[in-house]
């Protein structure tokens, strides 16, 4: 399995399209969402809408469909609202923690431990999960979409073992960040976690699972493939690298709150640069926003992951986000 970039286009989707059709399709998209404003319009960058059109094989209702189920939910959880110290209890252990190196291919490294949980709280992890998430967006380079996970095993056992966290995980990641994850490495996995992967596999689009690629500190041609994707000076010990210093929570912390400043700039741009970055497609009346009280209660709703089999003609107006302000767009461009 490749470990570089999935890209081997411009813009580096699998099975891309030529840049005029893909243009194409953004602007379809586009009418089905609606006229936009604010953080919604800085949410929806050509950027943005292309991760969910590759996600639904270039689908638009579908990819459609599942870009408003993700305003939905950042309306709802606000997840560009969450900064360090909410989140700080969780991240005491170094569990996930966005590394200071990136890959050979500038795509920024999440670090994984499993044996570093320290909560019984799914609402608190999920939360501490999608903060790692924003960090890691929020730090890549203009030139790229994806980022890395590192998995560290190393005294793994089954106590760390949670089909609910699991399929939690996979339900955000793959529904709200879709197309972010360039490879998961799972570093000298032991054999209990076998069945376990059996279990959780099946919670996976076969998209997302086969990017995940088992690598053992023993095998030649793992350290080999390591090698090739990082400056292994840099990365650390646990997975061959040569740095060996401790996780330390309060430098950790210093870093983050300086990134948490660099979120709160981004939300600070005012309406009219977003709509200028990002021009809206005028919608088909029957598909425009409206602002009826039927639309609150949409957005209220719980939104079901879209499935490859929906029924396309199921995307209509009731579906459409109503057009929102800064006092009421909470919505993070990743």
């Amino acid at each position: 399995m490749s470990t570089g970039p999935t890209k081997s286009t411009p813009n580096g989707f699998e099975n891309s399209l030529r840049p005029e059709e893909e243009q194409n399709k953004i602007d379809e998209m586009r009418k089905l969402i609606g006229p936009l404003s604010g953080k919604l319009a800085l949410y929806c960058s050509d950027a943005s809408i292309l991760r969910y059109l590759a996600a639904q094989s270039w689908n638009v209702k579908k990819a459609a469909k599942m870009l408003k189920a993700s305003l939905k939910w950042r309306l709802d959880f606000k997840p560009e609202e969450i900064r360090w110290d909410d989140v700080a209890r969780e991240a005491e252990t170094g569990k996930i923690y966005r590394s200071n190196y990136k890959d050979k291919h500038g795509r920024p490294v999440l670090v994984i431990r499993p044996r570093c949980q320290n909560t019984k709280s799914v609402e608190g992890q999920m939360k501490y999960l999608v903060y790692c998430m924003e960090n890691a967006v929020v730090n890549l380079p203009e030139d790229q979409e994806e980022m890395i996970w590192l998995v560290d095993f190393h005294g793994y056992t089954l106590s760390n073992i949670s089909i609910k966290v699991t399929k939690e995980t996979a339900h955000i990641l793959q529904d709200y960040y879709p197309e972010r994850l360039g490879i998961a490495i799972l570093y000298d996995a032991p054999k209990i976690f076998e069945p376990f992967w059996k279990l959780a596999k099946p919670f996976l689009d076969p998209k997302t699972a086969s990017k995940v690629q088992f690598v053992y500190s023993d095998d030649p041609n793992s350290k080999k493939m390591m090698e090739e994707l990082f400056d292994m000076s840099l990365v650390e010990s646990a997975f061959g690298g040569d740095d060996k210093a401790d996780f330390d929570v309060n430098k950790y912390a210093e870093r983050m709150r300086e990134d948490d400043k660099k979120l709160s700039a981004f939300w600070k741009k005012d309406d009219n640069s977003a709509s200028n970055a990002q021009p809206t497609v005028s919608a088909d009346p029957s598909l425009e926003p409206t602002n009826s009280d039927s639309d609150s209660e949409v957005l209220n709703e719980k939104v079901e992951k879209p499935s490859p089999d929906v029924d396309e003609e199921e995307l209509s107006i009731e579906e459409t986000l109503p057009g929102t302000d800064s006092t009421n767009a909470n919505v993070k461009a990743v």
